[in-house]
């Protein structure tokens, strides 16, 4: 009988043979589960004036799938806001969102910053300023026509995407350590 290998994502490899060691040594961290672990990956868009678009509702629901390779989940209101005439639980969606976390989440991790981060027009890095207290980094997306997952047919309608790393023992030190050492480009702080 032929010995079946499965197929591990090679940020996931990285991660488990080189980072863990390096973070652990770097933040002077006593025990290996101090190391901060990136834990999952939110990629969500909201469909704003749009929301009661069906078809537009409908595209960006696939192109998020297409780009995350996992089906996205409608997403609706929490809490009534008046001025953008939203009632909380109200019929239309708001927006959509999925979760990628395992195999998937390293391998979209890696097509993001090889291949999508490289299409964006004057990319001098992702902003510094983006950490919450928890060493969540989060990020927004402008135009969705970076992805090369998506034909020209797919970015006629364009739309956003907020995309947020969740980062398990994270501060904003460490979490910033460990996305640079995954190769996410910061932009370069000025010196005064």
């Amino acid at each position: 009988m032929a010995n079946k290998t499965t197929y591990v994502p090679r940020l996931k490899v990285l991660y488990s043979d080189k980072l863990v060691a390096e973070l652990k040594k770097e933040l002077d961290l006593a025990n290996v589960h101090q190391v901060p672990k990136l834990e999952k990956i939110m990629v969500s868009v909201g469909t704003g004036k749009k929301k009661d678009d069906k078809h537009h509702l409908e595209t960006v629901k696939n192109n998020v799938a297409k780009v995350t390779g996992q089906i996205a989940v409608e997403r609706k209101p929490k809490k009534s806001i008046a001025s953008f005439k939203i009632r909380k639980g109200m019929g239309s969606p708001v927006g959509v969102l999925t979760t990628l976390r395992g195999a998937r989440m390293y391998e979209f991790l890696d097509r993001f910053i090889n291949v999508s981060l490289p299409h964006v027009r004057d990319f001098h890095g992702v902003k510094l300023n983006a950490f919450d207290a928890q060493g969540n980094y989060s990020l927004g997306i402008t135009e969705q026509s970076i992805f090369p997952e998506l034909s020209f047919e797919d970015t006629l309608t364009s739309h956003g995407m907020e995309i947020t790393f969740v980062i398990k023992n994270g501060s904003a030190l460490s979490s910033k350590l460990l996305l640079e050492k995954f190769g996410l480009p910061f932009e370069r702080e000025e010196k005064k």
